[in-house]
């Protein structure tokens, strides 16, 4: 005759329970403070160490040596309270299911009124509290609320809240739990050590599973598979595998590997052979589903945590782990994550189904076809599964993010220098040019101020040409001497085309940036220079506003430029006040000998018109000498529009300059746009355009005098 394992190796100190730290620790602290109470609940599952804890505790309080956290051991009450103890006259343990009515209250206030008969405290241990009565608990409230200095209550209950309020506020409670089943599973091992009994791989995991984080229930399955295996020519006993699945009734590993790998390979008659033969052999369709979800929650586990998955899956086999790690790569994390969602739907369907095996010949289907999922797990099943067939074998949601685009710190210094040099041309100042020969054209000359539009600069404009744009704030860009950087040729278009990526990447770094190019739009882009166009003149300088090294307009929509097309740019900065006219060639303009007024047209056709002084070889009149600005005449309502504009008078290089005129207003055509080269045609030039001649009346009247 053999003691059971659960009774062989009952722990007879606080120190040898295992998984209950939350219960056993304070109980030691108590015992050490001296700060024991007069009654306890110990409420949990069953097998977890309840009355186990009661009669350690009363072995701590009866020691010769006690209160003590760790009973001696040899004295009289420690040997009683023993394992193999006969047990104690001053501890009483009553079987409440047994002992539950009004004179059982009664007899047990009775014999409470009576001292210990040898030790320090009469201690009762109510063991399943929950089954005392209503009115059985009532008789005995007056004794548990104030019990003599000598009496301990100690209730063990698997179900607290049946226990009346009134007691359970009287007691200290202590709740037990299940084990986890890393430390069951560790504490098992040792214990097949002590008995001396070799156990195959894979054996004691299903043990401590089916245990259920309970130490009684997992050793008296221990306890079963060591009584019904044989012994070995040398007298050891081995638990073989097959018969641990056999008898606790699991699914094999094999039969479970063949399912997954048909799955996986989508083998519609491997799997539907399997389930056949689990049907065949007389095991629970429940229970294969409840195996096969657990599998597939093992494949979901090393999928995730490839090398560490030792670490998280305690007990299985290194050959199991990395037979798994090839059943999880051929599912994909999408695919796992959505037969796990089936496989437990169906085993939430198959409770008290009629027809176990329909609704598991059901899940297989839908677990082969992921196309008749219409969900979004089904659509990513499928994604998933026509990425590993072109190559893909990560799964989108577990590739490394990538980095945002780095940007390069601006030097301030270097900023406000090239502000200096690029600072905007005044338009009033008069200019000063030479005065061109008779036989050659008038020279170009430089627009004050560009209304630019798509048509005013070409893709291939250089950089040079564009003595209108205002550079931007930014340094040319240091070179790395350790890496250089592949040239790319990449077209405006390109350009244009990745433009909103471009905006939407700058809108995710910092939506201050993106507000102020939000409206732009690039023009030009020529070798590694990018002419940008703003709309107000407020986001040009927002655009070249420096700020903090990488927090920069500027150098923001260079990274992400950088990002989206693997460039550095360099940026000129332009204002667009709207659209304009092609440009046009300065036409031949009237001359007048004397300065006019402006003088205001009929409404349909309004134009204005400044004077300006003559240069000696266009006048011809005038003598070399000290010039005076000529002041226009004062306009009046009473006098025509003139019939030529005076011819603008040049001062030579080596004389001073004049004095500036005042701007003349830019004029609009009939349908409200501005006039391109207004400030050259009619400052500059002293000319007016051809259309405006045209309007004026047939017969004008006679020429202001001087």
């Amino acid at each position: 005759m053999v003691t059971a394992l659960y009774r062989r190796y009952r722990p007879e100190t606080f120190a040898e329970l295992i998984g209950q730290s939350q219960v056993t620790d304070p109980l030691r602290t108590a015992l050490r403070s001296d700060r024991v109470n007069h009654a306890y609940l110990f409420s949990g599952p069953r097998g977890c160490g309840k009355t186990t804890s009661a009669r350690i505790l009363a072995r701590c309080l009866n020691c010769a040596e006690g209160p003590t956290d760790t009973p001696c051991g040899v004295c009289d009450s420690c040997i009683e309270l023993a394992r193999d103890g006969g047990g104690s006259l001053d501890v009483v343990e009553i079987d409440a299911a047994s002992h539950n009515g009004v004179d059982d209250a009664r007899d047990l206030r009775e014999r409470a009124a009576f001292a210990p008969a040898r030790d320090r405290y009469k201690i009762f241990i109510l063991d399943e509290a929950h089954m005392v009565t209503t009115q059985g608990f009532n008789a005995l409230l007056k004794l548990v609320e104030e019990p003599p200095d000598h009496v301990k209550f100690i209730f063990a209950t698997t179900e607290p809240e049946k226990v009346i309020g009134t007691i359970r506020s009287r007691t200290h409670h202590y709740p037990f739990r299940l084990v986890p089943p890393a430390q069951m599973l560790e504490y098992v091992q040792q214990m097949c050590v002590s008995e001396k009994v070799e156990v195959e791989g894979g054996v004691l995991p299903l043990v401590v599973r089916a245990g259920g984080g309970s130490v009684r229930d997992t050793l008296s399955l221990l306890d079963q598979l060591i009584a019904g295996s044989e012994d070995a020519a040398d007298g050891v006993v081995t638990i073989k595998y097959e018969r641990a699945v056999s008898l606790l009734g699991y699914t094999h590993g094999a039969l479970l590997d063949e399912v997954v790998d048909a799955i996986g390979a989508r083998d519609a008659g491997a799997v539907f052979g399997a389930v056949d033969r689990v049907i065949q052999t007389g095991q629970d369709p429940r229970r294969f589903v409840e195996d096969l979800l657990e599998r597939l929650r093992d494949l979901i586990v090393v999928a995730a945590t490839r090398d560490g998955a030792a670490a998280v899956l305690r007990g299985v086999p290194l050959d199991e782990i990395g037979r798994m790690s090839s059943q999880a790569n051929a599912f994909g994390a999408a695919e796992l994550s959505r037969a796990a969602d089936v496989a437990n739907t169906a085993l939430t369907e198959m409770t008290g189904a009629t027809s176990p095996r329909l609704h598991l010949e059901l899940m297989v289907a839908r677990l082969l076809v992921p196309a008749a999922d219409e969900s979004e797990r089904g659509a990513l099943a499928r994604v998933e599964r026509l990425e590993r067939r072109i190559g893909i074998d990560d799964h989108p949601s577990m590739r490394a993010v990538p980095d945002r685009p780095v940007v390069e710190p601006v030097d301030i210094r270097s900023v406000r220098r090239a502000k200096e040099d690029a600072a905007p041309i005044v338009a009033d100042a008069t200019p000063v040019v030479e005065a061109p020969a008779s036989d050659q054209p008038a020279p170009e000359a430089v627009v004050p101020e560009a209304v630019a539009t798509d048509e005013l600069v070409p893709d291939e404009l250089a950089p040079d040409e564009l003595a209108a744009d205002e550079l931007s704030t930014d340094e040319p860009e240091p070179e790395e001497p350790a890496v250089e950087e592949a040239v790319t040729s990449v077209t405006l278009q390109q350009v244009r085309d990745a433009w909103p990526e471009v905006l939407e990447i700058v809108k995710t770094a910092k939506r201050g940036a993106w507000m102020a190019i939000a409206a732009s739009t690039p023009r030009a882009f020529n070798g590694d220079v990018l002419t940008v166009a703003f709309a107000t003149e407020a986001d040009v300088a927002s655009f070249k506003q420096p700020q903090g090294p990488g927090e920069s307009v500027s150098d923001l929509l260079r990274g992400a430029i950088h990002g989206v097309l693997g460039v550095r740019v360099k940026f000129l900065t332009r204002h667009e006040t709207g659209s304009a006219a092609p440009p046009v060639e300065s036409p031949p303009a009237a001359v007048a000998e004397s300065p006019v007024a402006e003088n205001p047209l009929p409404p349909a056709a309004e134009w204005n018109v400044v004077a300006i002084p003559s240069s000696p070889e266009k006048a011809g009149a005038e003598k070399p000498g000290p010039k005076k600005s000529p002041t226009p005449a004062p306009a009046t309502e009473a006098q025509p529009a003139p019939e030529a504009v005076s011819a603008a008078e040049v001062t030579p290089a080596s004389t001073p300059q004049p004095q500036p005129q005042p701007r003349t207003p830019v004029s609009t055509t009939a349908d409200g746009k501005a006039r391109y080269g207004e400030a050259v045609v009619r400052e500059i030039l002293g000319a007016a355009f051809i259309e405006e001649q045209s309007l004026r009346p047939v017969d004008p009247p006679a020429a202001l005098d001087d």
